[in-house]
């Protein structure tokens, strides 16, 4: 007596090869779609990635309630190296600060918003490192720091950064670059970080007040 046989659907050959093919073209789409969303959200002037123009703005890193993490905040207008720039000569200029940090093999030592070897400090939020000492002279001793780190007092101890033969022009660029990568929103990362103390002096305060106070005085 002959052997009966039962072939279900779901378990004949040609039934998966349509389905491994469905699933293929599915993911597909599926990777196009997300790949367009990240480059949106990671491409500079963004929700969370601003303009290169940031830099010609104040940053801060305060703690956000309802998100509860710190988060990075634009403030008034604060140039870098006293000269706000155009959108065109902000992004020439932190670009070239990325092209020295890549230069450089920073990452060999360094991470950047997470990603590099952890030899050295990260370098997100550098530009609000405390270390600097204060909001008025971070910037000059940010220049002079990667210029010759070798007799710089922080320094001196433990883990020490080499002198890597940067330029004041390629200096000033990568100021600019760690200046606009600590503006990007990283949902908190560093986490803890206490940023440096930016809070006007009087005098500043004042000379932020006077136009506008001039703007809203009736003409006499």
């Amino acid at each position: 007596m002959a052997e009966m046989t039962t072939n279900y659907w779901w378990a004949s050959e040609s039934f998966w090869k349509k389905m491994a093919i469905w699933i293929t073209a599915a993911s597909a789409v599926v990777l196009i779609f997300l790949t367009f969303d990240t480059v949106a959200k990671i491409t500079a002037g963004g929700k969370r990635v601003p303009a290169y123009s940031v830099i010609n703005h104040r940053i801060d890193y305060v703690f956000d309630e309802k998100r509860n993490h710190q988060v990075p905040v634009i403030g008034p207008e604060e140039p870098l190296f006293g000269r706000s720039l155009s959108e065109s000569e902000a992004a020439e200029l932190v670009n070239k600060g990325k092209l020295t940090v890549q230069a450089k093999n920073c990452m060999n030592c360094h991470t950047l918003l997470g990603n590099g070897a952890y030899f050295a400090p990260d370098l997100t939020k550098s530009w609000l490192d405390p270390a600097w000492g204060s909001k008025e002279v971070r910037e000059q001793s940010m220049i002079e720091f990667l210029m010759d780190p070798s007799d710089k007092l922080h320094n001196a101890l433990g883990r020490r950064m080499p002198k890597l033969g940067i330029t004041e022009e390629e200096a000033r660029a990568t100021v600019a670059f760690l200046k606009w990568m600590s503006a990007i929103d990283t949902n908190g990362f560093p986490a803890n970080f206490k940023p440096i103390d930016q809070a006007d002096t009087p005098a500043e305060a004042g000379a932020q007040a006077t136009p506008a106070a001039a703007e809203s005085s009736p003409v006499q």
